[in-house]
């Protein structure tokens, strides 16, 4: 069967961009590591070739941006622009939690894909079969049956939840209403094997009149439903198989932590991702790609 991948990105320090985004901004937050390019895209591409060769196509999903080193002109390699995905009332949007939702709608896109973020890396050469069984993606998350419980405490306390979690909250909050189920995981953080059937349907017809209030949200917001709405209806819907991951299977290391060798020699993960944030700083971000650079020195066929 045919398997593409799909990856969001922007490149933060594009001023085109910047200045797109300033009129829609109501405070001045920090959102560095959410929008930051370190490079990451480049070295995830780089073992894609490597260790996924089987891939058929790469989307690229930008905001009228064309990463500098990929050539366009490869035929395994395609830029999606957000016009093509999202209706017009809702652009512009820099939130790729509603980004998320629409990536079914990419032109000749393969019912079996593959979704990344630009700071998921493949560590060893892995099959189809290590993301799809008999055709139904394996959904990796982390077992944590205490995720629902953690938010109400907080909330209880009044103690402070980023927009992210909430999201994961609201995202739980609307399946349950509708199914009744609870499911006790977290996101790995990672490549995610997916099937666009599902998508379609979740944004169409089950989850349509849930869903479209969080698409008007430019920035990450309280609002926000997350998007493991869609590995929860895949569980329920039995179009997933849920596998628990530790370390060894998907490692996420932070951006700020900067010791990045000891977790990958400790772990020599199949997959990591080097996950930036708010907590990093520029000599942190400093390190990320000489540290890409030494793991996957080679280019990619459809690097410049």
């Amino acid at each position: 069967m045919d398997i593409d991948i799909v990856y969001l990105w922007v490149d933060g320090n594009d001023p085109a961009w910047l200045k797109k985004r300033q009129p829609y901004l109501k405070t001045e937050i920090n959102t560095t590591g959410r929008y930051q390019d370190n490079q990451e895209l480049k070295y995830s591409l780089r073992s894609i070739d490597q260790h996924l060769p089987w891939i058929r196509k790469i989307f690229i999903v930008t905001d009228q941006q064309i990463p500098p080193f990929v050539d366009i002109n490869h035929p395994k390699i395609e830029i999606i622009d957000h016009t093509t995905l999202l209706p017009k009332e809702i652009l512009p949007t820099f939130n790729s939690s509603v980004l998320d939702y629409f990536v079914y709608k990419i032109p000749g896109l393969s019912e079996h894909f593959l979704y990344a973020n630009d700071d998921m890396f493949v560590y060893d050469d892995l099959s189809p079969s290590f993301f799809f069984q008999e055709g139904v993606p394996i959904l990796r998350m982390k077992y944590n049956p205490l995720i629902h419980y953690k938010i109400q405490f907080k909330k209880l306390f009044h103690l402070r939840i980023n927009n992210y979690r909430l999201a994961i909250e609201n995202a739980y909050r609307i399946f349950k209403n509708k199914f009744n189920r609870f499911y006790p995981i977290t996101s790995h953080h990672n490549i995610d094997a997916c099937l666009k059937s599902d998508y379609q349907r979740i944004v169409e017809e089950v989850f349509a009149e849930e869903l479209a209030p969080s698409f008007r949200n430019r920035f990450r917001d309280k609002t926000d439903i997350q998007r493991i709405l869609i590995i929860y209806y895949g569980l329920v819907n039995k179009t997933g198989v849920l596998k628990y991951v530790g370390r060894k299977e998907s490692c996420r290391i932070r951006v700020h932590r900067s010791n990045y060798d000891k977790y990958i020699r400790k772990y020599n993960p199949q997959l990591f991702c080097l996950n930036d944030t708010e907590h990093a700083n520029d000599s942190h971000r400093a390190q990320v790609a000489p540290f890409l650079e030494k793991l996957f020195p080679n280019k990619a066929a459809f690097e410049k």
